[in-house]
């Protein structure tokens, strides 16, 4: 196919960025959920982001609202390389009540709806609609591929879960060709399909649309009292009952660590996801492949040198093992395992990390030991803190999860310190 013929020329990516993640508890309290660090080096929001670029789409704009100061700082550092000239675009739109004085957005269909203008002066024939918040890989153009080829109103991304699991979920039934017959919100009974009984289909959140379809309904569904004017709740609904919407399964255009790995997909959305997903790098051969060259991961990277383990001596050796260390750290006679370090982490001699996460900008005291955390950006890490070994303790001060992971701010630090 000629490269000018390509759809993803004729589409844009708009991503719904503007949703807080409350269940990641005080990680989001400074921050958008799809401005969280993942990874060592990237951000959430990188990942939607990277999927459009690399599928070949150029045009795309991002719906911020809730604290959006760090996502619109990151996008502007590491994603300003669009050229208008070449007809690309990035446009950051935050929610400025530009309909109205009274209404920022009410949902996200409105969130598309109050920026149609911009939309239409992208000229294009296709929308496709992103979440900003979850880790994965995908190649876009294949779904709006099938989207055209179907002849569907909406296509929705989809993935494949076990029924027991699926009730916290969009779900939808399907016939023998994936055209959707009814699309069900957290069902208690969700429904299997026609190839697999014990599998549902649950909602990514991707939806493509032809734009001129999808801008009379938004028209429509801005002027409905009765609507939430949301895409879940409201438009995709109605297009099941009166129109055609074609389910495309995740695993028809995702892109894998090899050809063994499964189809990787994660919602990061709370503490105990975040922590694993982050730790899951440091595997032998992890299923999400940042080292993959032909699908590479954009993102904004700070001009640091290189990390730095130093001191040899008995108890007080400078190393990691199965661990990930971002440019900058310096490993100062500091045991790390099973660990995740972001950018410019300085830890101090007679330290241990064990399966922790630790944003940029730590600084880890001498004689502590961290397990089992997760660690925010800037903290400074008292002399012989011990957390990890003591749930009860620790609980008093920190916030330790379900799942056994225990999360630390400075803002606990010094309420701790205050108290002491």
């Amino acid at each position: 196919m000629p490269a000018i013929t390509r759809l993803s020329q004729r589409s844009m990516a708009f991503v719904l960025a503007g949703g807080r993640g409350s269940r990641l508890r005080e990680l989001t309290d400074r921050r958008v959920k799809p401005a969280v660090y993942f990874g060592g080096k990237t951000r959430i929001i990188d990942f939607a982001l990277s999927n459009a670029m690399n599928s070949g789409i150029r045009k795309m704009a991002i719906a911020t609202q809730y604290k959006a100061h760090s996502l619109i700082r990151h996008c502007q550092r590491g994603w300003n390389f669009f050229r208008a000239e070449r007809n690309e675009f990035l446009d950051i739109l935050p929610a400025s009540q530009r309909m109205n004085d009274q209404n920022w957005y009410r949902g996200t269909a409105d969130a598309v709806a109050q920026n149609i203008d911009i939309v239409d002066s992208y000229g294009v024939d296709y929308v496709l609609i992103l979440a900003g918040d979850h880790i994965y890989k995908m190649d876009y153009e294949l779904m709006i591929e099938h989207h055209v080829e179907s002849g569907a109103d909406v296509t929705i991304g989809c993935l494949t879960v076990p029924r027991a699991e699926a009730s916290a979920f969009g779900v939808m039934a399907v016939d023998d060709k994936d055209v959707i017959t009814s699309f069900l919100e957290k069902p208690a009974d969700p429904p299997g399909t026609p190839d697999d009984p014990d599998v549902t289909l649950a909602s990514m959140g991707i939806y493509v649309f032809k734009w001129d379809l999808l801008r009379d309904m938004l028209v429509r569904d801005m002027d409905d009292p009765n609507s939430s004017h949301d895409f879940g709740n409201d438009l995709i609904p109605e297009l099941v009952k009166n129109g055609k919407a074609q389910a495309h399964r995740f695993t028809d255009s995702c892109v894998r660590a090899s050809n063994e790995a499964p189809a990787y997909w994660r919602d990061v959305g709370t503490v105990d996801a975040f922590w694993k997903a982050n730790l899951d790098l440091t595997n032998f051969a992890p299923d999400l492949d940042l080292w993959d060259r032909n699908w590479p991961i954009w993102s904004y990277s700070e001009n640091v040198p290189p990390a730095k383990f130093i001191h040899d001596e008995e108890d007080r050796r400078g190393l990691a093992v199965s661990s990930l260390v971002s440019g900058g750290c310096i490993v100062s006679g500091t045991e790390i395992r099973e660990s995740l370090l972001f950018t410019m982490v300085h830890t101090n001699s007679f330290s241990s990390l064990e399966r922790a996460v630790v944003l940029p900008r730590v600084y880890v005291s001498r004689h502590a030991r961290l397990k089992n955390v997760v660690i925010d950006r800037g903290v400074h890490i008292p002399e012989g803190l011990v957390v990890g070994e003591d749930p009860e303790e620790d609980a008093k001060w920190f916030r330790v999860t379900s799942g056994g992971v225990t999360l630390i701010t400075q803002a606990m630090l010094d309420a701790r310190e205050a108290s002491l």
